[in-house]
């Protein structure tokens, strides 16, 4: 059984058009995820006064059914993918429309007694949560069936991400400067753009026999557990979620660090979430540099020890620390560009190497998105309600909840940042020497 060293380059290079128009459906997909991840728990703590504990249950319960359908849909997606790009962009199409429904209903309920507000919020985010799920497998699909070597792979990837950080920046910037309204004006805006220019991308090749990257035979219908069954891609989702849980504790609780334990006037949160999105849309080119040289398993582990670095820097900041904190944030903004483009670029890789290219993209980033929200559920329905039992509350200024508070944020992501870094050494690069 013989597996080529090199996989086959498409017919034509990948240019900037082709990249921007793929990627700009990035942009819309990144602008909601910080407002349902990072604003929405805050919004409904501080706000309506939903406890911490109830908070993180609702989002734990919302989070896991959107995970566990994740797989459902990335089978689901192999199949329209079976049919033509046209019936994807037409599914796409609702999802879209959906997705925007849903994230309207979420940050303006009609209801405000208690319990119907906890009602109303669980179905707006699990009707939210799956139309993002649809789009998301749907456009990662069609960015893997690209192909390409690995420096391709990573460009397509890092189009895709660098878009969705300028529109993380945008969404990290609209609901202090110009109020909840405006997001979900621009949000409308920007999925109708995103959507038309995708319309126009270049399209993938939906037939690839296995046999044309690899001797693996694999059946076009393979079943929904069929990924699991390569190795390469167990050690790749390993190291990814436990890094991702790493990532999303600080996504989670970063907006209560900044408000108690710095002590920070609301005005300057724009600046600390807008110049770690910024810092990791410059790092871009410079690891897709360092990509050419090292590789794309060399490149992230780099990412991880300069991430690990800053938070252990970050625990000894206090009360006043703003000017630190943004340096704080520009830093782990740089180490984040590693998390953002390699790891898809990486597994649009081992999805190729399998002999699985043009068969099931779907299941595989159904499972890989499965990882990424339950990462983010993990985060939200463990850490919120921890930090309860621990005494700490949104306000406080007690100094043991503080600490507390501290340890959450910056030195449990260095542990599982760590574990991470261990993972990817022994069980993928050290498998490659």
């Amino acid at each position: 059984m013989r597996t080529p060293t090199t996989l086959p380059l498409p017919a034509t290079p990948f240019t900037w058009r082709d990249g921007w128009r793929y990627g700009l459906m990035g942009f819309p997909l990144a602008f909601v995820a910080l407002p349902l991840y990072v604003t929405l728990p805050n919004h409904y703590a501080r706000h309506f006064g939903v406890p911490l504990a109830t908070l993180g249950l609702v989002l734990l319960f919302a989070r896991l059914f959107d995970a566990f359908v994740d797989p459902v849909l990335g089978r689901w997606g192999d199949r329209l993918y079976k049919q033509s790009p046209r019936a994807v962009l037409r599914w796409a199409a609702l999802a879209a429309v959906l997705l925007g429904a849903g994230f309207a209903l979420l940050f303006f309920p009609p209801v405000q007694h208690p319990d119907a507000l906890l009602v109303w919020a669980v179905g707006c985010l699990l009707l939210t949560y799956t139309a993002y799920s649809t789009l998301s497998i749907l456009h990662q699909s069609w960015g893997a069936l690209l192909g390409g070597d690995e420096a391709q792979r990573s460009r397509v990837v890092a189009w895709r991400e660098g878009l969705g950080l300028a529109g993380v920046v945008m969404a990290s910037i609209t609901p202090v400067a110009l109020g909840l309204s405006a997001t979900v004006a621009i949000f409308f805006i920007a999925l109708a753009v995103g959507w038309s220019a995708w319309r126009c991308a270049r399209q993938p090749e939906l037939t690839h026999p296995a046999s044309e990257f690899s001797g693996i035979a694999v059946r076009p219908e393979s079943s929904l557990w069929h990924p699991f069954s390569r190795p390469a891609f167990r050690a790749l989702l390993a190291v990814f979620v436990v890094n991702g849980i790493a990532s999303a504790i600080p996504a989670t609780l970063i907006l209560f660090f900044v408000q108690d334990r710095l002590q920070a006037p609301s005005a300057v949160e724009p600046l600390f979430l807008g110049s770690y999105f910024v810092c990791a849309a410059l790092a871009m080119p410079l690891w897709l540099a360092v990509v050419r040289r090292l590789g794309l398993a060399r490149t992230w582990g780099l990412g991880m020890l300069l991430s690990i670095a800053v938070f252990v820097f970050a625990s000894t900041l206090g009360a006043g620390d703003t000017t630190l904190f943004v340096i704080v944030c520009a830093l782990s903004g740089f180490a984040l560009g590693t998390d953002l483009a390699l790891p898809g670029a990486m597994l649009a890789g081992t999805i190729a190497a399998s002999g699985d290219r043009g068969h099931a993209e779907g299941a595989y980033f159904g499972w890989w998105n499965f990882a990424t929200k339950l990462n983010l559920a993990l985060a939200a329905g463990l850490a919120l309600p921890a930090l309860g039992l621990l005494g700490y509350t949104p306000g406080s200024r007690d100094p043991e909840a503080l600490q507390m508070l501290t340890w959450a944020y910056c030195l449990l992501p260095c542990l599982l940042k760590a574990i991470a870094a261990v993972l990817l050494y022994t069980r993928i690069l050290r498998k490659s020497l």
